[in-house]
Parts: C-alpha cells; sequence; structure tokens
C-alpha cells in the first residue's frame, strides 16, 4: 500500500517539478525543479528496489544538475533578477509542513510494514549492485562505452565554449577599460 502511495506522489511531483523546469523563465528557479525532479526519479528506484541504482542517480546525475546549477549561476548571473515577495506565509508554512510529512512517511513507511520488500536479485547469490554490473559490463558493453565517448565529447565542447564565451567578455571589457581611459587623456 505504502508503494501504490509514494509511487502516485512521486509521480505527480516529479511531473510538475519538470513542468516548471521547462516553463520557469528564471534559470535559478528551472535548474532548482530540476535538482528536485532528479531526487524523485531516485526515489523511484528506491521503490521498486533498485538501491545501487538508486545511489548512482543521486550521486551522479544529482550531482552533475548542481555542477550545472552552480555554472549557471556564475555564466547567466541570474541572481539579479530575483525579487522575492512572499505575502502569504501560511500557505509557505503550509507546504513545509506537507513535505515534512511527507518525508516523516516515506522513512517511516517501511519500519511499520512488514509488506515491503526489495525485488530479488537475477542472479542468486549475488547483490544489487553486482547484478548492475554483470548486465551493464555483458550484454550492454557498446552502449555504455558510446556513452561514456559522448559524455567526454560534450564535456570538452562545454569547456571551449565557455573559454571562448569568457575570451569574448575579456576581450570587451579590454575594450571598455581602453575607452574610458581614452576619455580621461583627452580631458
Amino acid at each position: 500500500m505504502y508503494e501504490v502511495i509514494a509511487f502516485y506522489l512521486f509521480s505527480v511531483l516529479t511531473i510538475g517539478l519538470f513542468l516548471v523546469t521547462i516553463m520557469s523563465k528564471n534559470v535559478l528557479y528551472a535548474m532548482t525543479s530540476l535538482a528536485a525532479g532528479m531526487v524523485l526519479i531516485a526515489g523511484f528506484f528506491f521503490i521498486l528496489g533498485a538501491d545501487f541504482l538508486g545511489v548512482v542517480q543521486l550521486i551522479v546525475y544529482v550531482g552533475a544538475v548542481m555542477a550545472l546549477y552552480s555554472f549557471a549561476m556564475m555564466f547567466f548571473d541570474a541572481t539579479k533578477d530575483i525579487k522575492e515577495k512572499n505575502t502569504n506565509s501560511s500557505l509557505v508554512f503550509l507546504l513545509g509542513g506537507l513535505s515534512a510529512l511527507v518525508l516523516v512517511l516515506m522513512f517511516a513507511a517501511p519500519i511499520h510494514s512488514d509488506a515491503i520488500q526489495a525485488l530479488y536479485p537475477m542472479h542468486e547469490g549475488v547483490g544489487n549492485a553486482q547484478d548492475v554490473g554483470i548486465v551493464l559490463f555483458t550484454k550492454y558493453l557498446v552502449p555504455f562505452e558510446v556513452a561514456a565517448v559522448m559524455l567526454l565529447v560534450a564535456m570538452i565542447a562545454g569547456i571551449i565554449l565557455a573559454g571562448k564565451k569568457m575570451d569574448d567578455s575579456l576581450t570587451e571589457d579590454l575594450s571598455a577599460d581602453d575607452e574610458i581611459l581614452t576619455q580621461k587623456d583627452e580631458k
């Protein structure tokens, strides 16, 4: 029963957060909702009993989104557009209380229910992480390596594009400084 409630709750929240991600005009709001959505996707893995994939989701993907978050803050200077005004503090209190209640129920459900059990591994005597490794490095080795090469190329391209943008902004700053110095010299 707890799994069904958690699944539907996580589904609604995940869809809502990803809608905020694609509909938001503010970069910081989009990145925050993307990170929260990735955390909820890890919750799906935990519900299914795939603990290893849940932890990988948290460490790798949420970590990558947080790195993207910090780069977005640095490159776009997104904090200048934020003007917060929370006039309805009771709504904030209600939403915070509901979030805390959901977290307490998520952590208390496995303690109080004997019906929640993890899925059995595919190979006898092998744990979840070993199962993932066996399948990943036998059946899906080539797609795994292709994905690794694609991520490497994307990372190098991102570094090159960021470097070009920094060079352009540096030359603009230097030319603006030269104009200011020239105006001072003319006076």
